[in-house]
């Protein structure tokens, strides 16, 4: 018992060695038992043939059959017995008449008392027998054959027997080379399940079960744990994990990459053909991070493990900062022009010069620009953004104009997050097109039943006919590389729109000109 405990408490690769030296030993003892028994049977029967061919041939004899018309048929039979016994290397060779009389035996002190073993059945039916007995001699298989007369009469039987010594002594002669083949058998299926053996350790890295399965439960919680998305493809871009961040990120993770319902550059992105680090892809109303790495099995390639992080909130407070750092210029330039003017009408006063100071202050504060803004745009937040993307474009040599059929009353935007979105990146896209030249931006506003139109025009060298679908994609920009994505305004600005049922378009007229409608959200005051 203290054996099978040792055995089961053994490693992995010692029970698996010594399950299959046990079925080795099994396979080989039982192929080894079958064989020896078929040989056996095999042996009896042709000895139990040979016999009764010898006693039928005996019986056959016309001297024998003359000898039962005789006084003293011993004194014929007994010598011939003797002689096909010696003739035939049988163990004994017996004649017998109807009254089972022996009248040759082995022992001829036998000869005139009954047979040992019961011969009626070859007596009474005329028929021969084989059979294994036990007689005088001992265990012998035999075959017994009636003697007839010539009218056809039984009027005795011969029995001829082998010895089952004789038997086992020729299957013992026949163990050798099963021996031999049994051994050399063992030796292969011991040599087998040592490869097996260590084939499996080098597999399981040298692990048991139980530490395999503690680093499967480690494995399980730490993919379902991490806050990042963890999808691994192997090289037939077939998924074979999906942690659940990864799941809710992309949604339906189908079994292969053609089966992802994803963009064309996420796909690109996931199966290598956009290579690369933090590669930002828009994936519905998100914007994702994600990161392909190889994965190598000492020293063989065997997959990719992707990585995907959610940016969107990162995006979004990136983008406010942005606007913010915009409003904070354009009030910074706003405050220093506001001091410039209040030290010239202080000085003109000095000077005495009181109607020219009346005077400028008169035309200060007719600031065209402003006055017209709060008038066409009274959403303060759309107005803002404005002035603060005026301010910027004047700091890189550009000029932001509204356009006089500009008209978003108060409330008509309902939340502006949307409208800031598209139009402070359309707005954007314009001044970084334009990239430092002097040139006019020119924004049209106007907020109706369809929701808030937007048109944003420079007067750059416009769009490639062949970009013209292009520039809406993720990832895509003609800028010069700077720290950070890129490539993600336009892609946004389309997002937005589509994501509220409307549309993004651009056309070439003296520059770029992008068109927009921005439905309307429920609850905003149609005008």
């Amino acid at each position: 018992m203290s054996q099978v405990r040792r055995v089961i408490d053994a490693s992995l690769g010692t029970q698996l060695f010594v399950l299959q030296m046990v079925i080795v030993l099994l396979a080989v003892g039982g192929t080894a038992g079958v064989w020896a028994k078929h040989t056996r049977s095999q042996l009896d029967s042709l000895h139990q043939q040979r016999a009764l061919a010898i006693a039928q041939a005996v019986a056959g004899l016309p001297q024998v059959r003359d000898a039962f018309d005789m006084k003293n048929p011993e004194t014929v039979l007994q010598p011939l017995a003797m002689s096909v016994q010696d003739e035939t290397d049988a163990d004994y060779v017996v004649i017998a008449n109807a009254s089972q009389t022996r009248y040759a035996h082995p022992n001829a002190a036998l000869i005139g008392k009954k047979l040992s073993t019961d011969g009626t059945t070859v007596l009474r039916s005329g028929r021969s027998w084989v059979g294994t007995e036990t007689g005088t001699i001992g265990t012998t298989v035999r075959g017994k054959a009636p003697i007839f007369d010539e009218y056809g009469r039984v009027v005795g039987l011969v029995s001829v027997g082998v010895l089952q010594t004789t038997v086992n002594s020729q299957v013992a002669g026949a163990l050798p080379p099963l021996f031999w083949t049994a051994l050399a058998v063992l030796l292969v299926g011991l040599t087998g399940a040592a490869l097996i053996t260590a084939r499996v350790r080098r597999q399981t890295f040298g692990l048991e079960p139980r530490e395999i399965a503690g680093l499967l439960e480690q494995r399980e919680g730490v993919l379902h744990g991490v806050k990042e998305g963890v999808l691994a493809l192997d090289l037939a871009g077939r998924v074979t994990l999906v942690n659940d961040a990864a799941r809710e990120l992309l949604g339906d993770v189908g079994a292969d990459l053609t089966q992802m319902p994803v963009s064309d550059r996420m796909r690109d992105v996931l199966g290598g053909a956009d290579p690369g680090e933090d590669r930002v892809v828009l994936h519905r109303d998100r914007v994702l991070v994600l990161n392909r790495t190889p994965v190598s099995v000492r020293g063989q390639h065997r997959g990719w493990v992707v990585t995907l992080r959610d940016r969107t909130e990162l995006v979004r407070l990136a983008r406010e900062l942005d606007d913010t750092s915009s409003a904070t210029e354009a009030l910074r330039a706003q405050a220093h022009e506001f001091a410039n003017r209040m030290h010239t009408v202080v000085g003109l006063l000095e000077l005495g010069e009181h109607e020219a100071a009346i005077s400028f202050i008169t035309r200060t504060t007719r600031s065209a620009y402003a006055t017209g803004l709060r008038e066409r745009v009274q959403d303060p937040t759309l107005a803002a953004l404005l002035l603060a993307k005026s301010a910027e474009a004047a700091e890189r040599g550009a000029r932001l104009v509204l356009s006089d059929d500009s008209d978003v009353p108060r409330g008509a935007l309902g939340d502006p997050q949307d409208a800031v979105l598209v139009v402070g990146n359309l707005v954007a896209n314009a001044i970084d097109a334009l990239d430092g030249v002097e040139g006019t931006i020119e924004v049209s506003v106007r907020a109706g039943a369809e929701g808030l139109h937007v048109r944003v025009g420079d007067s750059g060298p416009g769009i490639a006919p062949e970009l013209v679908e292009e520039v809406f994609r993720e990832g895509f920009t003609t800028k010069a590389a700077h720290s950070g994505p890129r490539g993600l305004g336009l892609a946004l600005t389309r997002q937005a729109c589509l994501r509220r049922g409307g549309w993004v378009r651009v056309r070439n007229a003296d520059g770029a000109v992008f068109t927009a409608l921005l439905p309307a959200p429920v609850g905003a005051v149609t005008p």
